[in-house]
């Protein structure tokens, strides 16, 4: 099992999507600052994740994701998160 997840900066407020088989010692490896790539915009937190069955799914909806009319989707999959409206 694969997954595709979306992690939000609480320092610059700014997404991140990556893909992962293992999404807890992923989020932690991003909030440790030991991904090369979101160092400077810890710490995190999970907002969105897809599980998917193979990794060539997983990576076909990171790219998806990381387009226009992906982003569009993810900001309306979380809106009432991004509202302040949910559960924290």
């Amino acid at each position: 099992m694969y997954y595709v997840y979306v992690l939000k900066s609480k320092k610059d407020g700014q997404f991140y999507v990556g893909y992962t088989a293992d999404l807890g010692k992923r989020l932690d490896l991003h909030n440790k600052g030991k991904v090369e790539s979101t160092r400077h915009r810890r710490p995190f937190e999970l907002v969105y994740y897809e599980a998917c069955i193979n990794k060539q799914d997983a990576l076909h909806r990171e790219r998806y994701l990381k387009i226009t009319y992906g982003k569009r989707y993810i900001r309306n999959r979380i809106r009432r998160y991004l509202q302040g409206v949910g559960e924290p």
